[in-house]
Order: C-alpha cells, then structure tokens, then sequence
C-alpha cells in the first residue's frame, strides 16, 4: 500500500478524488484534520467530555473522530 492510497482513505478523501496529486492530498489532510480538532474540542466542550483529550484524537484521526464523537452520549455534568 503506497503513502497515497493510505492517506486517501485514512483522511477519506480518496472517497471525493481518487486522482489527487501527493502535495495536494497532504495540504488538504492536514488542513481537514486540523478543522476536525477544532470541531471535536467544541463538541467536547459542549458535551462533557476532556477538550484536549478530543482536540488531540481530532487532529490525529479526523473524520472518523468527529463520526465516533456523534455516537457518544452527552454526559451529564455535576
């Protein structure tokens, strides 16, 4: 598996191109994973749960933390 076709899947880009370019594929990943950590900390902060714990994930993981962060349950605060 080539650096390409990992990080068009890993970022789920390759599912809207599959013919970008390297250097095209990497600047959008991290600027899509960056986002990503932004909007997992508000979800955190919103939600009860650590915000830089789910910043970091964010940012490592993109997309599919942002899709685990939909499914979990609003905690309740005390």
């Amino acid at each position: 598996m080539s650096l390409e076709v990992f990080l068009g899947y890993f970022t789920g880009l390759s599912f809207l191109s599959q013919e970008l370019p390297t250097s095209v594929l990497i600047g959008t990943a991290l600027l899509v994973h960056l986002l990503d950590g932004i909007v997992c900390r508000l979800f955190a902060h919103n939600n009860g749960y650590p915000k830089n714990l789910w910043t970091l994930l964010g940012c490592l993981f993109g997309v599919w933390a942002v899709a685990i962060f939909i499914l979990l349950p609003k905690r309740m605060q005390v």
